[in-house]
C-alpha cells in the first residue's frame, strides 16, 4: 500500500547538523510554517497555538539567550558541552518558537466549565500537532530540524525582545536550516508490542 501522507511523514527526521542554508526563500519558508500551523487542529477550533518564526540574526539572538540562562545554571567546569549543542542549534538558518495563548485556554475554561481541567491539556495536543506538522512541512520541502524545550529559562528574556503578548506560553522551539549530515539508521520496536487491532 503507498499513501502520499505517509511517505511524507517518512521523511521527518531529527537532524542535529544544520547549516545556514535554505532550498527556499524566507518568505517561502514563513508562508510554509503558517500553513501548517494554520491547518493544524485544535479543540473546539480554538486556534490557540501561536508561532515566532526568526531567520539569521535573530535566531541566533535567541540561542544566546538560551545560552545566558544555561549559564547562570551550569557548572563552569560543564559548560563548554552545553556551549557546544546551543551553538549547533544557532548553526541553522532559523528558528521556531511555538507558543499556546494562555487567553484563549482560560476563555475556553470560562466558556466551557464542565470541560475546565481539559482545555490546557487540549492546548498541549494542539500545539504539539502544530510542531509536528510544520517539522514534517519542513522536511519535506528538504530542510532539516530538531525540537528543542528549554522553556522556561528563555521565555521572560524572548518575550521582551520580540514583544510578544504575555499570555503567550512557550511549548517548544525548532532550529532548522540545511542538512549537514546525513541521518543514521532508525530502529523500531517490533509492532506486536505497539499495537492491538480487534475486529
Amino acid at each position: 500500500m503507498t499513501n502520499q501522507l505517509i511517505d511524507a511523514i517518512k521523511v521527518r527526521r531529527t537532524q542535529y547538523a544544520l547549516g545556514k542554508s535554505l532550498p527556499l526563500s524566507q518568505e517561502e519558508v514563513t508562508s510554509l510554517i503558517q500553513e501548517a500551523v494554520k491547518h493544524s487542529p485544535t479543540s473546539f477550533n480554538s486556534q490557540s497555538s501561536r508561532a515566532v518564526v526568526l531567520f539569521g540574526a535573530q535566531s541566533d539572538a535567541f540561542w544566546g539567550l538560551v545560552k545566558d540562562a544555561l549559564r547562570a545554571i551550569v557548572p563552569a567546569d560543564a559548560f563548554a558541552s552545553t556551549e557546544q549543542k546551543i551553538d549547533s542549534f544557532a548553526a541553522g538558518a532559523g528558528t521556531v518558537l511555538f507558543y499556546e495563548d494562555q487567553d484563549v485556554v482560560k476563555g475556553l475554561q470560562e466558556k466551557f466549565p464542565l470541560y475546565a481541567d481539559n482545555f490546557p491539556i487540549w492546548s498541549e495536543q494542539s500545539s504539539g500537532m502544530a510542531q509536528y506538522a510544520v517539522w514534517t512541512a519542513l522536511a519535506n520541502a528538504g530542510i532539516g530540524a530538531s525540537l528543542q524545550h528549554y522553556n522556561p529559562l528563555p521565555d521572560e528574556a524572548a518575550a521582551a525582545k520580540w514583544n510578544l503578548p504575555a499570555s503567550w506560553k512557550l511549548r517548544a522551539q525548532m532550529p532548522f536550516g540545511s542538512h549537514e549530515a546525513p541521518f543514521g539508521d532508525k530502529d523500531f520496536m517490533d509492532d506486536s508490542e505497539r499495537f492491538r487491532v480487534f475486529a
